[in-house]
């Protein structure tokens, strides 16, 4: 194994071994507090631009498999852990996490204090850094990560969204299709139109596993192209970075708003409330992990969600059309909107958890609801 450096904006370096591919690497350093999940975590679009700091001490001890992942690949630019198991034991494991790394290009940095850099990113906020295996020199680094570029005004969702419009039938794995029980035989064959930003997989499994028929379009196709498609409902997906850039979205949305029930996870959770007027604003750290208690205030009940986002809906500039249904515990932020006039609701974590906890599944019942009111 070679040394590697992750080098902070602030000027702290930290170093330690490589694993994964060589070379190097900029992007907001942020972590996740998940225990497992790990590969979820590295196909997971949202996390383009970010080099991903893993809390659990070690990782990679069940190995990877082609069953898991969100997406065909890694969008993250760099992972970091404390300590890398090159020993995996699981029965579905099909490679090592350091190869899975190294097949996809993305660089690992092992053997560091993971307390020390994630306290001085909750601390000061997350940062931009650089992990290197190629400069090694201190000063260097730490000017590469002060002038590399941050995520606020970048459209990242153009990187990571789909290029052209597809079917989707492939549905969840037999140990959660179960908890969902037989919400196939009642689904009436609904057209869901998804709005791809950066999508998880397991959302349009979902969509497929309640009877629906399932059409995922890029993230900037327009208002009328969607209706073309005669959908019997939108919905908007997860995604990467600040979603104030991505007004083409908003345009769209806000064209359809009233007109199909609209369903919309974490960064279409931002866009929703956005094309009905809403703000958003930079979190200090971010949420990121699989242990997240969001209050519904509809039933009072605490749901524990799986969460990865840096932005949050402004509650100081939220329109009248909005009202809060869902509330972050850990810091009160806004977790949930639906419209007050239109089949419109959006939550700012993720109840498809893949992975994650199960609690909020019911959010997919709630819009299928929707969907089957729309006349046939």
């Amino acid at each position: 194994m070679t040394v590697a450096k992750l080098a902070l904006e602030d000027g702290t370096v930290f170093s330690g071994l490589s694993f994964g591919a060589n070379g190097e690497v900029s992007g907001e350093v942020v972590f996740n507090t998940a225990m497992t999940g790990y590969q979820e975590i590295l196909t997971d679009p949202s996390y383009r631009g970010q080099i991903v700091t893993m809390t659990y001490p070690e990782i990679g001890n069940y190995g990877v498999n082609s069953i898991d992942i969100e997406h065909d690949s890694p969008s993250l630019s760099g992972f970091i852990v404390r300590e890398e198991s090159r020993i995996f034991s699981n029965y579905r494991a099909e490679g090592d996490l350091g190869g899975y790394l190294k097949q996809h290009g993305i660089p690992g940095l092992a053997g560091i204090d993971t307390r020390s850099l994630v306290r001085r990113i909750r601390q000061q906020g997350a940062m931009r850094g650089v992990l290197s295996t190629v400069d090694l020199d201190d000063d260097s680094l730490v000017r590469k990560a002060a002038s590399s570029p941050g995520l606020v005004g970048r459209d990242l969702v153009r990187e990571v969204m789909s290029r052209q419009t597809m079917s989707w039938s492939e549905e969840l794995d037999d140990w959660t299709a179960t908890e969902i029980g037989s919400a196939k035989a009642s689904g009436s064959g609904r057209h869901v139109v998804c709005m791809d930003f950066g999508m998880k997989w397991n959302i349009p499994r979902h969509f497929a596993s309640r009877g629906n028929r399932v059409t995922i379009v890029p993230g900037d196709t327009s208002s009328d192209d969607i209706q073309r498609l005669e959908p019997d409902g939108l919905f908007l997906s997860n995604g990467p970075g600040d979603p104030e850039p991505v007004q083409y979205a908003q345009k769209t949305i806000a064209e359809l708003i009233g007109k199909l029930p609209i369903f919309g996870i974490c960064l279409g959770h931002q866009l929703l409330s956005l094309a009905c007027g809403a703000k958003t604003f930079k979190l200090k750290f971010g949420h990121r992990g699989v242990n997240q208690p969001v209050l519904d205030l509809e039933t009072s009940k605490v749901e524990i969600t799986t969460q990865n986002h840096g932005f949050a809906v402004d509650d100081g500039e939220l329109p009248d059309c909005l009202e809060v249904t869902h509330r972050n515990l850990n810091d009160d932020t806004i977790a949930g909107v639906r419209h007050r006039e239109a089949a419109a609701f959006s939550v700012q974590y993720h109840p498809e958890a893949a992975s994650g906890p199960h609690d909020s599944h019911y959010l997919f019942d709630r819009f299928q609801e929707q969907l089957e009111r729309v006349p046939g």
